[in-house]
């Protein structure tokens, strides 16, 4: 299974939904690192030997000059945020 690295983006109810499905969440609130800007959250995730879970579509630009410059991470996922109803 996967474990993932979850982005202080995430709401809490996603979050505690996966961990109900029994998948391996650590957050970066929790980890000290909710404040962190995205090339050293994602470095972060990679550490911990975990996929970054976020809502913040900046984070497709960071991913892609990693792809073009060569430079290896664990990877990310991405869901668009929320919409009220």
């Amino acid at each position: 299974m996967i474990s993932l690295y979850m982005d202080h983006h995430v709401p809490r109810a996603i979050t505690e939904g996966l961990r109900l499905r029994g998948v391996d969440i650590i957050t970066a609130y929790k980890d000290g690192a909710g404040e962190m800007d995205d090339s050293p959250l994602l470095d972060r995730a990679g550490e911990l030997g975990r996929v970054l879970f976020t809502q913040d579509d900046d984070l497709l630009e960071e991913a892609v000059r990693r792809q073009r410059e060569g430079i290896s991470f664990m990877g990310w996922l991405e869901t668009p945020p929320s919409r009220k109803r």
